[in-house]
């Protein structure tokens, strides 16, 4: 059965909240929407094993938006009373309600336990989970979930942080944000550059940085010990954050990239010309095409939201086949001010331990799967990377054997699957390049000087499907040690138990072997830099040889502490291409 959520705020010795409701989220107001709802409020119900959490999520005051200028603002309203009977809000029928009108948007993780996945540039929302009863006045450590989804899809409700606190050995404040995506939070061109306003989505994050640096002490949490962490994008964000030299608030101290980096893939500037060409498109769909460049951005701020994210999606669903997506991060001077490595080989940045890892086959759901032929697989890559020299795709092939040349290549195909016999081959090629060494880069990178904070590197090899195996993000689903993954098998237990272990014990006290609790006993997880000059490089190894959920009997090993040389060789390669730059 479950119980009923506990209040935030009813006495400080039953483990209140102090906030008011008085501060401000300023927003970057991009905004299309002619009408804003007033209050948004949002209660889930948990389980009693793991205790009750109240979500709170901002109300805009008043109706009226300013629309695509810079700063907007909304207010953080608090649920008050017993749960049931809210003293701010607008509440349906029920207890337990979510009201809000919008476009639907298709997640790239389906969590429909969770709610529906809105979206709307008016999606700016704080989510605030912390232990039942815990005493406001004891601050605890914080950790701040930022949703992923190639910086055009996903939401917070994708990931399950009220149950990746609620098992924490280990008490921490959880917090989850929405940011902007899409042509919402990245219109990043040469006239958006005029206008300063680029990079939205990752200004965003820095917003809800900022307030919780301001406001979660009044939810018991410590704004000196705030972990940041997502998946996918949001790793790639992060990345972004973690070079920003111009930042100069101290806005987080450790950070949780999973499958990804910001040296992954291409960061463009903002008058590229794929970008120019995506915004092109964008203005054709939207009718604002052909007139003066000053008239452009009214004439966008004119027409109604659904025009403007219906118009976004087109563009972007139209390069993905390609990967080549459109409404990226580009370098702006600001946030991204110089190329990513050339961040990293400055050795300035903000220097946080960092906890990242990726998956076997990050590749897969990104490549054609119907790749058959070699042309198939050299035009691919081709399309991707423009400035690919005959020698570099030459190269690519010798690293990448043809499995129609060589019978001998790691990539023929056996599998009894409807896919081409170069898929295989070309989801290796690009799950190398877009995830898994762009993740190494970090571990190399950030453990450069002795002086470094740690870097704890995994790799996470858990079979799941036939088609897939160990796909891009299945890992979050263990991390935050979900019901359902837990309870396929013993052995699907232990490795969620284990990863949510590592993780949990890294937001609490920057070291994933600090807390013991449950799975105590697990491999000791040694910073790539190793220790006192010993086991420097080594990789922590989730599920390898387990193939349970692909419809196998093997258990493999939930984990193991290795030196792990699989796709050195391809890393080189792909390292050199993070310096062989598009434009």
């Amino acid at each position: 059965m479950d119980s009923a959520p506990t209040p935030l705020a009813h006495s400080q010795s039953n483990g209140s909240s102090s906030y008011d409701g008085g501060d401000t989220i300023h927003c970057d107001d991009l905004k299309w929407l002619p009408l804003a709802p007033k209050v948004w409020i949002k209660l889930i119900k948990m389980t009693p094993e793991t205790g009750a959490y109240t979500v709170i999520v901002r109300a805009e005051k008043g109706g009226g938006l300013p629309r695509h200028r810079h700063i907007g603002s909304a207010e953080i309203y608090v649920i008050r009373g017993d749960g049931k009977h809210p003293q701010t809000g607008h509440f349906a029928q029920g207890d337990y309600v979510l009201e809000r009108k919008g476009a639907i948007h298709d997640p790239l993780v389906f969590e429909e336990e969770l709610g529906p996945d809105w979206e709307s540039e008016d999606c700016l929302t704080i989510n605030v989970y912390r232990p039942r009863g815990h005493a406001a006045e004891k601050k605890l450590p914080v950790a701040v979930m930022i949703p992923g989804g190639a910086f055009n899809r996903g939401a917070a409700r994708m990931h399950n942080t009220p149950s990746m606190l609620a098992w924490s050995e280990e008490p921490w404040i959880g917090v989850s944000m929405q940011y902007r995506i899409g042509v919402a939070g990245g219109m990043n061109t040469a006239l958006t550059k005029k206008e300063g306003l680029l990079n939205l989505g990752l200004k965003n994050m820095y917003v809800a940085l900022e307030w919780v640096q301001k406001n979660i002490a009044a939810f018991g949490g410590d704004p000196d010990d705030v972990t940041i962490m997502g998946l996918s994008a949001a790793a790639h964000g992060i990345g972004h954050l973690i070079m920003d030299v111009n930042q100069k608030k101290t806005l987080f101290h450790k950070a949780i990239m999973d499958s990804g980096g910001h040296t992954a893939r291409v960061v463009h500037a903002p008058e590229s010309r794929l970008n120019e060409a995506h915004f092109e498109e964008f203005l054709q769909l939207t009718g604002c095409n052909n007139r003066p460049e000053h008239e452009i951005l009214p004439c966008l701020r004119a027409l109604p939201s659904s025009t403007i994210i219906e118009s976004g999606q087109k563009v972007y669903e139209k390069s993905n086949p390609s990967v080549r997506w459109a409404w990226q991060p580009v370098l702006d001077g600001d946030i991204i001010s110089r190329r990513p490595i050339d961040a990293w080989k400055s050795g300035n940045w903000n220097k946080v331990p960092i906890l990242t890892g990726s998956a076997h086959n990050e590749g897969a759901m990104y490549v054609p799967k119907t790749a058959s032929t070699p042309e198939d697989f050299d035009d691919f890559f081709r399309a991707l990377l423009p400035q690919l020299s005959h020698r570099d795709v030459a190269e690519l092939n010798e690293l990448y054997p043809d499995p129609s040349k060589n019978p001998d290549s790691e990539y023929v195909e056996t599998r009894p699957l409807d896919i081409g016999p170069q898929y295989k081959r070309a989801e290796a090629a690009y799950g190398h390049y877009a995830y898994t060494c762009p993740v190494r880069q970090t571990a190399m990178w950030g453990s450069k000087s002795p002086s470094d904070p740690p870097v704890y590197l995994y790799h996470w090899a858990l079979n799941k499907t036939a088609l897939y195996g160990a796909n891009h993000g299945d890992q979050m689903r263990y991390q935050t040690y979900n019901a359902e993954v837990r309870s396929i098998s013993p052995k699907q237990e232990e490795i969620a138990g284990l990863m949510h272990a590592y993780a949990t014990s890294f937001i609490v006290h920057g070291d994933p072997n600090k807390v013991k609790g449950k799975f105590e006993k697990r491999p000791q997880w040694l910073a790539f830099a190793g220790e006192k000059g010993k086991e420097a490089g080594k990789t922590m190894i989730f599920g390898e040889g387990n193939d349970e959920r692909a419809g196998g009997s093997s258990l493999g090993t939930a984990a193991q502490f290795v030196d792990y040389e699989w796709a050195e060789k391809e890393c080189d390669f792909w390292w050199k291409q993070t310096e062989n730059f598009e434009d």
